[in-house]
């Protein structure tokens, strides 16, 4: 007992906390990153109702859940964190976010449209749940005037437990002197509202993050010319191919296939390649496991998005 010394204390107080993946790097206090919270389609892995045996899986045990496509962004200089999209799996996410960063801070929650997967967590912040005052959430103008004119929706404006925030097309919005969000207004099934993805800034690095998109020929944008304005891209990998969906006209639902990207874009340099971070699996797309299609898509120079991971957007 006389070698317990207090560098044994401390030693034992921060050893939990390095296993878990807690401490940030030396040197890291000024960073600014995003977490991948979740990287599957709005269903999740499993979905409801799937006897499918990449589900059964699930169930015996032999895979872990996948939760649905968020990031989180942090900015550990002024200690602030905030959601890009709000999720069915809201509550887990926003533990690890900020369990990952550090801090409790939620500044802000933005959205990228009014599909299932991405704006059903805001009710955790109503009176059933968070009850929380004012919270920033960033849309544009149709999904904002969705969410203030429909119930339950309205009710969390009503009550004062979010805050509006109205972004434009292409316009940066500044959250610090060197971080901004920028949102592209891309074509989608708009039933309810707009989509759009992000381009997320800083003096360093920029990201493109894509979740939702139709077929990319339907977008005025080229997409490898935007991808080449930037340092990663978290795009669009709902199907893997074709006839994924045996029972459904896929032509209703036009995401690009993971197949017609990497078409794209196989003529361009590795590096540019490189670039393309897939994300947004169904779970019937193979690449939400692991397995061989992985390890094809890595094989021809394109990169698959994982639950946990940080990308460094400033040291």
């Amino acid at each position: 007992m006389k070698r317990f010394n207090a560098w044994t204390c401390i030693l034992l107080f921060l050893a939990p906390l390095y296993t878990k993946g807690q401490i940030p790097e030396t040197g890291t206090k000024q960073s600014k990153y995003i977490t991948v919270l979740g990287i599957a389609q709005d269903g999740g892995y499993p979905q409801a109702g799937c006897q499918e045996e990449h589900c059964q899986r699930h169930w015996r045990g032999e895979e872990a859940k996948r939760q649905v496509v968020s990031l989180g962004l942090t900015d550990q200089a002024s200690g602030q964190n905030w959601l890009i999209e709000a999720t069915p799996d809201f509550t887990a996410q926003l533990q690890q976010l900020q369990q990952a960063s550090g801090s409790t801070n939620l500044s802000g929650i933005f959205l990228t449209h009014a599909h299932m997967g991405h704006y059903a967590g805001l009710l955790q912040l109503g009176r059933e749940a968070m009850g929380a005052k004012g919270m920033p959430v960033y849309v544009m103008p149709r999904m904002k005037e969705f969410l203030e004119t429909n119930a339950p929706w309205s009710q969390l404006v009503t009550l004062g437990n979010i805050k509006l925030i109205l972004m434009e097309q292409d316009k940066p919005i500044h959250l610090t002197p060197t971080l901004r969000v920028i949102p592209l207004q891309v074509p989608h099934r708009d039933e309810f509202s707009e989509t759009v993805g992000f381009r997320v800034e800083t003096t360093e690095k920029s990201l493109l993050f894509i979740p939702d998109i139709d077929k990319w020929p339907l977008w005025e944008k080229d997409i490898r010319a935007v991808v080449a304005q930037v340092d990663l891209a978290l795009l669009d990998a709902t199907f893997y191919q074709e006839g994924e969906l045996p029972n459904r006209n896929m032509s209703e639902i036009p995401h690009p296939f993971v197949a017609e990207t990497m078409g794209l874009f196989s003529p361009l340099p590795a590096a540019e390649k490189r670039k393309v971070k897939f994300i947004h699996f169904n779970h019937t797309n193979p690449l939400i496991l692991e397995g061989p299609e992985r390890d094809a898509v890595k094989k021809l120079g394109f990169e698959v998005a994982t639950e946990g991971e940080k990308i460094v957007l400033k040291k």
